[in-house]
């Protein structure tokens, strides 16, 4: 059994928290929302961010850090990643020098540009970092539906312990050592998510879903690629894997938010009735500026920038993207 903190109690830290104390570990998990350390610990329920499903009653809610943190042995990052290096930086030193920490966040970090375990790494330079990350919806997770993960480390004994923690008969993970990859899979198939749906809410059809995903990963691996990325990992689980779920998937808050700004709405009026935090939309500003930075071609994240932040019709975006200088498919 091994002692296991969770910091971030949305609705992917709590589905990770319970797949830990399922397997059969101490878990404690870190709210900054008394109400979800309350519902979590009388109920055992995160009525929230997860309303509707019963977690693991050995699952242990904190609202202080340092006590999910006491005797730690394998540390999870799950908040928001415009948050991240703030709380990575307050548990620096409530973190044991080596202890394997997972970060399952995903981003692009707003100023620096930095990828979610950069930041972790950055903060707590004497852990061992880990990305988590592949197609997987945190509501499907704790109902105990078949998910495959991809667990990343340039150490390899860190990415095994965390294999071991975190699979179960229901839970998958497999090892990679390409971090960068699977961290820029993770992170761009958020905003790709965003345009998907902002061209459902045009009521685009099919076609285009499937040019957009298509050419989508195109673009994710140009940009794994220049960073120093392996192009087959944006082939796997944590690329074209994700990709697929949260441009198609009726549960993805990102395409959600993409559907809804195709339909019309302001942006600010869209995020303005959400509780829960859509990556996309903050990545996608990140994306473009990291694009810029590395001089890669990135059309369809440039057509969502416009879209989001220049106030460019939904329409016109697309139309541009169709009539761009007609070009060879590979590079």
């Amino acid at each position: 059994m091994t002692r296991c903190a969770v910091i971030g109690a949305g609705a992917w830290g709590t589905a990770l928290a319970d797949l830990l104390a399922r397997n059969g570990h101490d878990v404690a998990i870190w709210a900054y929302e008394w109400d979800v350390v309350e519902t979590i610990n009388r109920s055992h329920q995160n009525r929230r961010f997860l309303a509707g499903h019963q977690l693991y009653d050995t699952v242990r809610a904190y609202n202080r850090v340092e006590e999910a943190l006491d005797s730690v042995e394998l540390v999870t990052f799950a908040t928001p990643s415009h948050v991240l290096r703030a709380i990575a930086k307050s548990s620096k030193d409530l973190i044991p020098a080596g202890t394997p920490v997972v970060v399952a966040s995903k981003g692009i970090e707003a100023k620096s540009l930095c990828l979610m375990t950069d930041v972790v790494g950055e903060e707590i330079p004497e852990s061992v970092v880990v990305a988590l990350s592949g197609p997987s919806f945190a509501s499907e997770v704790v109902a105990q539906q078949p998910t495959a993960v991809v667990v990343a480390s340039t150490n390899s004994d860190a990415a095994f312990f965390a294999q071991s923690a975190f699979s179960s008969a229901h839970f998958r993970a497999y090892t990679q050592s390409d971090v960068t990859g699977v961290e820029i899979g993770g992170s761009l198939k958020n905003v790709m998510a965003v345009a998907t749906g902002i061209a459902d809410g045009l009521g685009l059809g099919f076609n285009a879903r499937a040019a957009l995903i298509t050419r989508g990963l195109a673009e994710m691996t140009r940009l794994g690629v220049k960073l120093g990325a392996d192009p087959a990992t944006l082939s796997g689980l944590a690329g074209l894997g994700d990709l697929v779920l949260t441009c198609t998937g009726s549960l993805s808050r990102n395409r959600s938010v993409g559907v809804e700004v195709g339909r019309g709405i302001p942006l600010e009026e869209v995020l303005a009735g959400r509780e829960t935090v859509a990556e996309g939309v903050v990545t996608t500003r990140s994306a473009h500026a990291l694009a810029a930075r590395e001089k890669v071609e990135m059309p369809i994240v440039d057509a969502a920038y416009r879209v989001l932040f220049e106030n460019q019709p939904a329409r016109d975006a697309i139309g541009a993207l169709m009539t761009r200088e007609l070009r060879a498919e590979t590079d």
